[in-house]
C-alpha cells in the first residue's frame, strides 16, 4: 500500500530527456508533504536494524532524502558532491554516463575509518553513479555494504551492477521500462 501511494506521486513525462524514455519526475513526490514522508519511512524500513554510523548521499536530490533519512535514524549526513563543489582538498571517483563521464567528490575527513555507511540516492538505474560512491566511500575508509533509492528501474540492470560491488539494494518502489 505505501510503494502504491508513494508511486501515485511520482510524475511520468512520457519521452524526455529523448523519445522512448519515461522520466520518472520525483519533484511531485517532494512537494507533497505525506509523500514525502512515506518515501523517508520506506527507506528508514529498508534500513531496518542494521548498524548505519553515517548515511551518504549523492548530490542533488540524494541529499534531500540522504539528509531526512539520517535525521530518522540519528545519524549524520556525508554529501557526495559533483566536481568541483567542496571548498577544501577532496578525493574524486569518475564514472561514465550514458554520453561522456561524470565525478562524484567527497571530504576524506569526514569519515573515520571503518565507519559504516549507508548509501542513499533518488534513482537506480544501471548503477553507475552509485557504484562510484561506494567506490569513493570505501577509498576514505567508510565500509559500505548497502544502498537505498526511492525509485528503481530494474529492467537497466543497476541492483544487478551494484551485487556486483558487494552492494545490496533496496528501492522504496520500482517502474517497468525506463
Amino acid at each position: 500500500m505505501t510503494a502504491e501511494a508513494i508511486k501515485a506521486r511520482i510524475r511520468t513525462i512520457p519521452d524526455f530527456p529523448k523519445q522512448g524514455i519515461q522520466f520518472r519526475d520525483i519533484t511531485t513526490l517532494l512537494a507533497d508533504a505525506e509523500g514525502l514522508s512515506l518515501a523517508v519511512d520506506a527507506l528508514a524500513n529498508l534500513a531496518g536494524e542494521a548498524t548505519v554510523d553515517a548515511v551518504a548521499g549523492i548530490e542533488a536530490r540524494g541529499f534531500i532524502f540522504g539528509s531526512a533519512l539520517a535525521v530518522r535514524l540519528g545519524t549524520g549526513f556525508i554529501p557526495l558532491r559533483k566536481a568541483g563543489k567542496l571548498p577544501v582538498d577532496a578525493i574524486g571517483e569518475d564514472y561514465s554516463l550514458e554520453y561522456g563521464t561524470a565525478r562524484l567528490e567527497l571530504d576524506p575527513g569526514l569519515i573515520r575509518d571503518g565507519e559504516r555507511i549507508l548509501l542513499v540516492d533518488d534513482l537506480l538505474a544501471t548503477g553507475g553513479t552509485a557504484i562510484a560512491g561506494a567506490k569513493l566511500l570505501r577509498r576514505a575508509g567508510g565500509i559500505v555494504d548497502r544502498a537505498l533509492f526511492v525509485v528503481e528501474l530494474p529492467e537497466l540492470g543497476g541492483a544487478q551492477a551494484l551485487a556486483s560491488q558487494g552492494l545490496a539494494t533496496g528501492a522504496a518502489v520500482s517502474f517497468e521500462g525506463h
